[in-house]
């Protein structure tokens, strides 16, 4: 989209204080992120509402040289404080959140393609009493329809003013910015129309009102041609919304969207790996043999450069699933989903936050709080952390690689299987819940379908730019604190070097004597590797691995193995950087194939290869189903007000997960050690 400039008009501008706060207020899928992220562009943040877990964004507009801060309210239908959103909205347009302020003025959207759903919103609204804008966006699709909009008689109708604007094209974006400037040095409160009047002091029946108001104004400002259904959509919804034609749909998007991904994640993958390669080998070279040496290169660069090779994936991920949603194929794939999500005790409504736990389960157990229903809302929470999250790319990539190297077109569908094991399991648990512990019906789905548009690129790139952010910030905390103490865990406390090294250590020695250099250098090597295998058994890291050796030797897991998936806990994607640090690959010796390289290579206590074909299924299957988040555990545990939910979610999970890998390894054993798969 072409670079939009706000401050292009000729008028005087008036006079703006620099603190006023703007609510943005609109329908969901009415375009409010579309304009949200033109006006703010990367100088917004998303935060929880002070004393909610309810997220909103907050971002500095620059407006006709003017700062105002912009209050991104959540999409809503009305302000009826039926859902916890909408209470939260209310309480926001009247100033009574603790610690926010409230607004002094509203920016409110409606969809120009179906004025007559958004004035039940708009005229809650307007019944404040704020300043307010009213932006009429998608003006160019409702064109494209043949739909006809009064802008004039529809301000005279709202009290308003009224812009037409398309927040995909940037049609009419400096108008509507020279509107809310004007509004806003404006001390005139807004006329409520005598119509809508009526509508907010009538005691008995606000809504029938209501619906009737927005009807008769729709009546007078919109001109519609007759049959003014798109034919290229109905054609589209036929296969996208079929029973089966649908699934179908949706499972070949799927494949493509991750055949893309692994696809263009390759170049920037290789060039983060090539980064932090080169930044250990210049801080290896730099700095003396020794433990702070190994901190630097193997601890701290090794760590955090091991889980950022896969930063490109979780972006493109986020970029793609916003192309999708701005399209309108989101709200078809929910519709597809809706009617097996009923059968197995999950409600309609679970299909917005389940799709978020594709990023992450904390903000999907979150947004739960829109389901009225508590037996649903429970449900909910308790499958969420099944969807495969961000977190598990890496693990997932890690695996893949080993089992399908250079290998794109299998790749992407061990991914899809993956992700599909893990809805499957959602769909099945609930399904077991729905008939035990927490019998009900659900609720069936109520959602508008929006109509086919191009999706925006610049929405796409933001989204992509703030969950990167967010998982960079992520890496540098959270991955940065585990993965010093995995290396202080796996290096202390110190060992001897165990005979047979010594004694390779003195061969080497006289070979070198002797002037045969190759000889004592593979000495050396060979010497030295066995050192580190015996010190790192002998450390903190390996004692906690042989412990529970025992209790994971079924899945096919080692001690190593067993020890990243306790480091996993803290951040599932840790166990990359944790066989980083066990199989001694620093940041300096190749990246993530050095890795692979290495772990293809490694060789148990009895000389068997530890990462075989079974095994890495095996960990593949126990990654998808297991638990392994303990932050999820603490915001389940707010949510439902008891340990007692999250304590359920820990342990089914886990069962599951190592019952599941337990099949795995020994089915994937008997096949490939029968040659049934090469």
């Amino acid at each position: 989209m072409t670079r939009i400039a706000l401050d292009v008009l000729d008028s005087p501008k008036p006079s703006v204080s620099q603190d006023l706060t703007v609510a943005l207020v609109g329908n969901p899928n009415c375009g409010k992120t579309t304009l949200f992220n033109i006006l703010t562009g990367l100088r917004a943040h998303t935060a929880n509402i002070a004393g909610t877990t309810i997220e909103q964004r907050v971002g500095k507009a620059r407006v006709d040289g003017h700062d105002l801060q912009l209050l991104d309210l959540p999409g809503m239908y009305s302000l009826s404080d039926v859902s916890p959103e909408q209470k939260i909205a209310r309480q926001a347009l009247m100033g009574e959140v603790p610690g926010q302020r409230g607004p002094q003025a509203v920016l409110l959207l409606l969809d120009a393609t179906n004025i007559q759903r958004n004035l039940l919103l708009a005229g809650q609204v307007l019944e404040f009493g704020l300043p307010t804008v009213v932006a009429l966006n998608m003006c160019d699709l409702a064109r494209r329809s043949g739909i006809k909009i009064n802008t004039q008689a529809l301000a005279d109708e709202l009290g308003c003013p009224v812009v037409a604007i398309s927040a995909r094209t940037g049609e009419g974006i400096p108008e509507l910015c020279n509107a809310l400037t004007l509004r806003l040095s404006s001390d005139e409160p807004n006329a409520l129309p005598e119509s809508l009047s009526a509508c907010a002091t009538c005691g008995g029946c606000p809504f029938r009102a209501r619906f009737d108001w927005a009807e008769q104004v729709d009546k007078r400002c919109a001109r519609r041609p007759v049959g003014d259904h798109d034919p290229r959509t109905a054609a589209a919804d036929r296969v996208l919304t079929h029973p089966v034609l649908g699934i179908a749909s949706f499972m070949v998007i799927t494949f493509v969207l991750f055949a893309t991904i692994f696809w263009l994640a390759d170049y920037p993958s290789g060039a983060i790996e090539w980064v932090f390669s080169s930044l250990g080998g210049v801080v290896a070279d730099a700095l003396p043999p020794g433990d702070l040496n190994n901190l630097l290169v193997d601890g701290i660069i090794g760590g955090v450069g091991g889980v950022l090779v896969f930063l490109p994936q979780i972006c493109l991920l986020f970029f793609f699933l916003s192309l999708l949603e701005d399209t309108g194929y989101l709200a078809r794939a929910a519709v597809v989903t809706d009617r097996l999500m009923r059968r197995v005790g999950l409600p309609g409504a679970s299909f917005v936050p389940l799709l978020s736990a594709h990023a992450c389960a904390i903000p999907a157990i979150m947004a739960s709080r829109v389901i009225e229903n508590r037996r649903d809302r429970l449900v909910t929470i308790l499958v969420s952390p099944l969807l495969s999250c961000s977190a598990r790319l890496p693990v997932y990539t890690m695996l893949t690689a080993l089992l399908v190297p250079s290998q794109p077109i299998k790749a992407a569908l061990i991914f899809v299987g993956a992700y599909s094991l893990g809805i499957a399991a959602a769909l099945l648990v609930a399904m077991a819940l729905n008939r035990s512990i927490l019998k009900g019906k659900a609720a069936p789905l109520l959602i508008e379908l929006p109509s086919y548009k191009p999706p925006n690129l610049r929405n796409a790139a933001l989204s992509m730019l703030d969950r990167g952010r967010v998982f960079l910030v992520k890496a540098g905390t959270v991955i940065l604190l585990v993965s010093i103490g995995l290396w202080a865990s796996a290096t202390y406390p110190k060992s001897a070097a165990p005979r047979e090294a010594v004694t390779m250590q003195q061969q080497a020695e006289q070979l070198e004597a002797s002037g045969q250099t190759d000889d004592a250098s593979q000495l050396r090597v060979q010497a030295e590797s066995l050192t580190a295998a015996h010190g790192l058994s002998n450390s903190l890291a390996g004692q906690v691995g042989h412990a529970i050796e025992p209790a994971i030797k079924p899945l096919g897991f080692d001690w190593r193995i067993g020890v990243g998936i306790v480091s996993s806990f803290a951040a599932r994607e840790m166990i990359v950087s944790t066989l980083s640090i066990i199989h001694g690959v620093g940041a300096g010796d190749g990246g993530d194939e050095m890795l692979y390289e290495s772990m293809r290579h490694a060789v148990a206590d009895t000389g068997t290869p530890i990462y075989t074909p079974a095994t890495c299924l095996s960990l593949l299957v126990f990654f998808v189903l297991a638990m392994q988040c303990l932050p999820t555990s603490i915001v389940a545990r707010r949510e439902t007000g008891t340990w007692k939910w999250p304590a359920l979610q820990f342990v089914y999970m886990t069962l599951l997960a190592y019952s599941a890998a337990w099949v795995t390894f020994q089915v994937a054993s008997q096949v490939f050690e029968s040659g049934a798969v090469g």
